[in-house]
């Protein structure tokens, strides 16, 4: 294996002058938002300073969020595999995923900078809901932007959304996805930077936000490190694998391991690949790849999961792939479903669709010999699938499947 090991400086450490990532990152906002993005940043570098955070932040994520999650050994899949899988159960974090781990951390910043109102974009659902949660936990008010076409494939987290307080304001502009969530989300934050809060959920957006978000996010690769040192006779994996849109939920946990010899592969979604098939841009206040067509006009992306849905991905993603820190490599749609389904009948784990890109690409990797036999890979499961069981049961598969169809003898009878 390789013996690659970067300095902290390198990667995954504050970023440089203005939040840049090498030439990724910045802050490119309205001049109305200057202000706003330069007093969150000195407000979090305060929080992020004062041990009184800290406790509260590291309580509420233990006593509310269930932390820490299980690092789980994926006995059957591993043996089919010929390697070691160890799953990192974000899913098993409360709200489901791994979303509340940021939400609690800005929505304690938000209140401690006065704020009264939490605004979010979110395309799978799940960044909503965790800042529903939060909002009703600490008495914020909750407006969450979701595209229309996301409303429709996510309607149960439309529901809880709604069921915690949350107002769901339907996005009907461009693609009805992830990125015009989020161009209505900071149209919105311009109209009320005063008493409301900009809950940005992943690793994009203006600085100082991928670099916050990372932070709080950090809590998973810490957890993991830890885990995989009494779990592994080596320490530390071969292989740490997450899937990638944003890229928040493989940011944090590259953060436990960019100063090892581990090797990190971020899994994107085939159709919203924009470290594989991007160009260098600006959208939504930051510079990073980004799916363009020929005329630099933003594209727009395609996934069967929401959350991966989005053209561009989180600047440090983009510096982690030029200094080779990191590899993305991307995934189908068609190796999704199958991925969910063998997860599901080999560990009784139903991962939402983000994560199951990392299990494809596991076990695609596996079985083409890519990953050399006897690897430890450890994977992080960013959310669980219940979320995504009307897509799935939309798949042609389970109907043909004799595992879940009729009892013919059944059948017969009747």
């Amino acid at each position: 294996m390789s013996d690659l090991v970067l300095p902290a400086e390198r990667a995954m450490a504050e970023p440089g002058e203005l939040g840049r990532f090498g030439e990724h990152g910045g802050r490119f906002v309205p001049e109305s938002l200057v202000p706003a993005c330069s007093r969150l940043e000195e407000g979090f570098r305060e929080a992020w300073s004062d041990p009184s955070f800290h406790r509260d932040l590291e309580r509420l994520l233990t006593v509310y969020a269930g932390r820490p999650t299980a690092l789980t050994p994926a006995w059957r899949l591993s043996a089919e595999l010929g390697i070691t899988v160890l799953l990192k159960r974000e899913d098993l974090a409360h709200t489901g995923s791994h979303k509340i781990n940021n939400v609690l951390g800005q929505a304690l910043l938000a209140r401690r900078m006065g704020k009264t109102r939490l605004l979010a974009e979110t395309g799978a659902g799940q960044h909503g809901v965790a800042t529903a949660t939060a909002g009703a936990l600490l008495g914020l008010g909750v407006t969450v932007y979701m595209g229309e076409k996301d409303i429709e494939r996510q309607a149960l987290n439309v529901f809880r959304m709604k069921m915690l307080g949350a107002e769901v304001v339907p996005v009907s502009s461009g693609s009805r996805t992830l990125k015009d969530a989020t161009s209505e989300a900071m149209r919105a934050w311009v109209t009320c930077v005063d008493e409301a809060h900009y809950c940005l959920g992943s690793v994009m957006g203006p600085h100082p936000y991928p670099w916050m978000v990372r932070e709080f996010q950090r809590v998973i690769g810490d957890e993991a490190r830890r885990q995989s040192a009494a779990e592994l006779s080596t320490g530390i994996p071969d292989y740490v694998v997450a899937c990638v849109g944003g890229g928040s939920n493989a940011a944090g946990t590259f953060a436990g391991f960019a100063d090892t010899g581990a090797r990190l592969i971020g899994v994107e979604a085939a159709g919203g690949a924009a470290v594989a098939s991007g160009r260098t841009g600006v959208l939504h206040g930051f510079r990073s790849y980004l799916l363009q067509d020929e005329n630099g006009q933003v594209s727009e992306a395609h996934s069967i999961a929401p959350g991966l849905d989005y053209p561009g991905v989180g600047p440090e993603h983009a510096y982690l792939n030029d200094i080779g820190r990191a590899r993305y490599v991307t995934v189908s749609d068609d190796e999704v479903v199958p991925a969910v389904h063998r997860l599901a009948r080999t560990e009784g784990i139903l991962p939402a669709l983000e994560s199951a890109h990392a299990i494809a690409w596991v076990i695609r990797a596996a079985e083409s010999g890519e990953l050399p036999p006897f690897s430890t890979v450890l994977v992080t499961l960013s959310g669980r699938g219940d979320k995504d069981v009307a897509t799935l049961m939309e798949d042609p598969a389970l109907t043909e499947d004799p595992a879940v169809t009729e009892d013919p003898a059944l059948k017969e009878e009747q």
